[in-house]
Parts: structure tokens; C-alpha cells; sequence
């Protein structure tokens, strides 16, 4: 076991908050366990996930992905499972990177088990993330909490979510646990379930349950399949009208700007924050 202290960092993106490890030669093992304890926010560190910095051509999930971004984010939610991609988690690794002289302010690329996405970090300290194209499935959701129940579109950013329209927030209920879905065939490895209501034109307010971290303060992935969602019951689709669609999206933790072009590109913008950084007593990663 390595028994040397280990370097992280603590991050939020609009109070999604993570922990950063930094290993760019991928030489830590991190068994789900290990990053568990490390969320924990009474016996770790405290985080809705961790984001493991890794060069991607030292990790075998990101070889390929070598040649067109140089850092892979190895992203884990707060349970230690793996995830696909995390929005808010993407603005906070490039946040580090930066913060860590490993990348300068503009564009540059990261590798995530979604793809690689396109980053911008501007001057002013927000960074703007290109997180792909929203898939459509035709197959939803009906979501229940409290005896209410609302039908929920099905929206896919590279993981997987279930958007409902409510009449009030509140009608989500507690969000520790999971809310009950039918038919549960539709996200056979589970899904991040949305709760949204209208503010104004083009302004939506959620809460979001994040498969793997229960209710979380902000989730980038959501706030994305929020406004697609949201623009298509709207009768709005960039790709018919010709024009991009935004939507300001609301979160507990803070707002996200959300623009989707004609060409089907989803960019969402908003601020990523290094609160903190420290070492790991090493025995709290061991199995």
C-alpha cells in the first residue's frame, strides 16, 4: 500500500462539489470503497463525486482518446460508482488544470467516458463546456413521489436522464432516495431524475436526483437535458428553426446558461470555484 500522502483538491460547480486527485501517470488505485469514504462528509473529505486527473494516454479507458486530449477525467460519483460524464465536474477539472499551470485560458479538450469535449475558460473565470448532442429516446418515464405522478422525457448527454414537469418544486419530495419510475426497463443502469418548473420565457428552476449522490446542489449534465427538453415542449428545436435556443436553468447551488445550435451542439456555461487543497492520509484509500 502507498503509504506517502496523496495531493487533492476540493472543487464545486454551482455547489457540485468534488474531489480532485490529482495523477496524471494513473499510478493510484482507486477501488469504489476508497472513493466513497473520500465523499463522505462526515468521515472523508466530502463531495458529490471525484474527479481523478489522469494524462489520457496513461489510462487504457482513454488511449484512443490520447491524440485529441492530452487529460482524461476519470470521473466517479459520490458512491464510487463510475460514471459516464459529469457537466459541472468538467468546468471544475479545467478549472484545475488551469490553476495548476497545466493548461493557459481558451479552448482546449477533455477526454471523459461521454467523449471528448470542447472547453473554453475565459478571462473572467467562467468556463463554457461543449457537452455534445442530446439523444431523444422515444421511450419514458412515469415518476412518482408522494402519490403525485408525472410523465418524464426521456433525454440522453452521454448519461442518462428523466426530465418531469411539476407544478412546484417541492413536489419532489425528500430526493435522498431514489424516485420511484416505471417502466424500469427504460434505464436498466439507472437514471438522473429532473424536477423542473417555469420561472419566465426561457427560464426553468430544477432539483435533480444524481444517480449514485441522491439530491446534489447542481448537476451540468441535467441542467443541458433540462432546456432540451424544456425548448422541444415549447415547440422549439434549433435544428428546424435554424436559430440557437438558450435557456437559463436554475439550480439550488447557482445558474447555468445553456445554448443549443442548429447543428444539434449543446454549450453550457457557468463558474467552477477551487475552495481548498491538502493531502490524503493514504490508509483511507486502502480496500
Amino acid at each position: 500500500m502507498n503509504t506517502s500522502p496523496i495531493a487533492f483538491l476540493k472543487g464545486h460547480g454551482t455547489e457540485n462539489d468534488f474531489v480532485i486527485v490529482p495523477d496524471p501517470d494513473n499510478a493510484l488505485d482507486l477501488p469504489a470503497s476508497a472513493v466513497a469514504r473520500l465523499c463522505d462528509r462526515r468521515a472523508g473529505i466530502g463531495g458529490d463525486g471525484l474527479l481523478h486527473v489522469v494524462r489520457s494516454a496513461a489510462h487504457p479507458e482513454a488511449k484512443a482518446m490520447a491524440g485529441e486530449a492530452e487529460w482524461f477525467m476519470d470521473y466517479r460519483n459520490g458512491d464510487g460508482s463510475i460514471a459516464e460524464m459529469c457537466g459541472n465536474g468538467v468546468r471544475v477539472f479545467a478549472g484545475y488544470l488551469e490553476r495548476a499551470g497545466l493548461v493557459e485560458e481558451g479552448d482546449l479538450a477533455v477526454a471523459t467516458r461521454g467523449g471528448v469535449k470542447k472547453v473554453h475558460i475565459s478571462k473572467g473565470g467562467e468556463i463554457t463546456v461543449s457537452m455534445g448532442r442530446a439523444l431523444l429516446p422515444e421511450a419514458g418515464v412515469t415518476v412518482s413521489v408522494d402519490g403525485r405522478s408525472w410523465p418524464a422525457r426521456n433525454v440522453n448527454m452521454g448519461n442518462p436522464h428523466a426530465v418531469a414537469f411539476v407544478a412546484d418544486l417541492e413536489h419532489a419530495g425528500e430526493l435522498r432516495s431514489v424516485p420511484p419510475f416505471s417502466p424500469a426497463e427504460v434505464y436498466p443502469d439507472g437514471v438522473n431524475i429532473e424536477f423542473v418548473v417555469d420561472r419566465g420565457p426561457a427560464h426553468v428552476a430544477m432539483r435533480v436526483h444524481e444517480r449514485g449522490a441522491g439530491e446534489t446542489r447542481s448537476c451540468g449534465t441535467g441542467a443541458c437535458a433540462v432546456a432540451v427538453a424544456a425548448a422541444r415542449r415549447d415547440g422549439v428545436d434549433p435544428a428546424v428553426t435554424g436559430t440557437p435556443a438558450t435557456y437559463t436553468v436554475d439550480l439550488p447551488g447557482g445558474t447555468l446558461v445553456i445554448t443549443e445550435y442548429p447543428d444539434g451542439e449543446i454549450e453550457m456555461t457557468g463558474p467552477a470555484v477551487i475552495v481548498a487543497e491538502g493531502v490524503i492520509d493514504p490508509s483511507l484509500l486502502a480496500v
